[in-house]
């Protein structure tokens, strides 16, 4: 056996020992070692002398060090060390007396700064901090009553028991909650309310709707706001095209504390391109009364989000992505949250998002107000209903039976066709569209959008593609082109069935069906907006019958028109 192999085998046996038995040490190596070289006496001796000569000089190092200091302790106060730091040996009288003078002129040179006093210290500079050592929970300022709501989350005591639940160590705590109801969700005042509809808002508010041409509230609308207003947490299902974002908007804009400078509003979404829409919603609603709305979503660069919110945003609207990112930044802060609420819910979980979610609404004040809308409720997201909302007021403007439901302003129309005919059926139904018209078309893979957006642009038609591969630059150029209408055509993926909200859309063609009824919905939802006429096309391919069987039967035949190409 050579000595290469031997002391590899020993240094396994070493990290063996080191890891699984306690106690084993040099000894029991070395008797190994003896028995695989026959030379362990030898190898003893010159350990022991080796370790010997180490020790000795040791130990006239720590004898000639301590005569060093005892001669530094004979001489006078200023001394250099080795390190050429100057010490100055005072006595105990002195340093206390010196203590004392810093604490009395508020000098804090040469204090030693331990965790606790850096806390004590965080307090002093930041007031919103919570303090908890020595004061009384009942003695801090009452100008935000919600904020103290959340802080009793983390401060014990024995009245009104609530179950929070402390994620980081994984264990359970009872904590009170005496915090009032009526001062979580406190109501505008009287004198600078007005009536929109039958429902009140402030006058701020009341004018930015007037600006943006919201005469009346719609039916969900109408159905979904007061409850808000209430404080209460609602669950709504409606048609899509049916002003859903401003029904979330309006008790949102209307609630938060404008002077304050902490996120009280949060809205989640799935897509960038959702985010950015309620984005601008929302800025229009609270334009009168001075709130602040920021997008946060992937794609773009976080430091310019970043610097939106260190301007103190009163809402957030983001992707459960990046929002988690800004929190783990700790440039986001959820803590004072008034309002939550869930926007295409249904989407956020079917593409991944729901430990992003939970992750998020788990580190909100528990008293937080929580509303969900979408145009579809599948039975997945009664879960997470459950989980987070407490009592939520079920607002349901759908057929109660099927489900699901489309506003009759649409005309949805089918045309049997093999998938080798799609590309002449196309082009025979666009020649058929007035030029002015808008055409929002689906496909289901990116590589088809840009097949084609390439094949109709070389047939002459003004088209451009947009899918979740292009670069967010890019995805903007495109989106803000056919949103103010210099672009007519416009050929995307699922990305944009989601909340597009561009009344201007006339057609929309299903090139590829997509997956599912709640699928469908949505995407024919982007035309027939607020109470204008619209068409839904769609290519029923010979893998697309049993989909098509089912719309029919969910939505009802009569709101299915058939038709044949002029070349079958």
């Amino acid at each position: 056996m050579t000595v290469r192999s031997t002391l590899n085998q020993t240094k396994n046996i070493y990290i063996h020992n080191s890891y699984h038995s306690k106690g084993t040490g040099t000894l029991a190596i070395l008797r190994r070692l003896k028995s695989l070289t026959g030379r362990g006496d030898s190898i003893d001796r010159s350990k022991s002398a080796q370790s010997a000569s180490k020790r000795d000089k040791g130990r006239a190092a720590n004898r000639n060090t301590n005569k060093v200091r005892n001669k530094q302790l004979q001489e006078p106060a200023s001394l250099e060390d080795i390190s050429g730091r100057k010490f100055n040996h005072r006595s105990r009288s002195a340093t206390n007396n010196n203590r004392n003078s810093r604490e009395e002129t508020g000098s804090d040179d040469y204090e030693r700064v331990t965790p606790s006093r850096r806390r004590i210290r965080n307090d002093e500079r930041d007031p919103r901090r919570l303090r908890t050592r020595g004061q009384n929970r009942s003695t801090r300022s009452n100008r935000r009553p919600h904020k103290a709501r959340h802080m009793s989350n983390q401060v014990g005591h024995n009245s009104g028991r609530v179950q929070v639940r402390d994620d980081s160590q994984g264990r359970s705590y009872d904590h009170s909650n005496s915090t009032p109801e009526s001062k979580i969700h406190e109501k505008p005042r009287a004198a600078d309310t007005d009536l929109w509809g039958d429902i009140t808002l402030e006058s701020s508010i009341m004018k930015s709707l007037k600006n943006m041409g919201y005469d009346h509230p719609s039916d969900i609308q109408e159905a979904s706001i007061p409850w808000q207003l209430m404080g209460r947490d609602v669950v709504a299902q409606a048609v899509t095209g049916s002003g859903k974002t401003a029904s979330f908007g309006i008790p949102m804009c209307n609630l938060v504390d404008v002077k304050s400078r902490d996120v009280e509003g949060l809205v989640l979404v799935p897509t960038r391109e959702l985010a950015q829409q309620v984005q601008r919603e929302l800025s229009l609603i609270g334009r009168d009364r001075g709130i602040g709305v920021v997008a946060v979503y992937g794609g773009e660069p976080i430091a310019k989000q970043i610097r939106a919110l260190d301007k103190g945003m009163s809402i957030v609207v983001g992707t459960p992505g990046r929002v988690k990112d800004l929190m783990n930044r700790r440039v986001l802060d959820l803590r004072y949250v008034r309002n939550a609420v869930l926007d295409e819910a249904d989407e956020m979980l079917d593409i991944g998002f729901a430990d992003d979610m939970e992750y998020i609404l788990r580190r909100t004040p528990s008293q937080r107000q929580t509303a969900l809308f979408s145009a579809t409720i599948p039975s997945f997201i009664r879960g997470l209903i459950r989980k987070y909302l407490n009592e939520p007021r079920w607002i349901q403007l759908v057929n109660d039976t099927k489900g699901l439901e489309t506003v009759d302003e649409v005309d949805q129309i089918f045309y049997d066709v093999a998938s080798q005919d799609k590309s002449d059926g196309i082009v025979e139904v666009l020649d058929d569209i007035d030029e002015d018209s808008q055409v929002l078309i689906f496909r289901k893979m990116q590589v088809g959008v840009d097949r084609l957006a390439r094949g109709l642009a070389s047939e002459g038609f003004a088209i451009k593609g947009i899918h979740g591969g292009m670069s967010q630059t890019e995805r903007n150029r495109v989106m803000t082109a056919f949103r103010d209408g210099r672009l007519k055509m416009l050929v995307a993926t699922n990305l944009a069935a989601r909340g597009l909200d561009i009344p201007s859309i006339s057609h929309v063609i299903n090139y590829d069906m997509p997956e599912n009824i709640e699928e469908y919905v949505h995407r024919i939802g982007r035309t027939a907006r607020m109470g204008k006429r619209g068409t839904a096309i769609s290519f029923i391919g010979e893998w697309d019958f049993e989909l098509h069987q089912k719309i029919v039967d969910k939505i009802g035949e009569e709101k299915m028109i058939q038709r044949k190409f002029s070349f079958y």
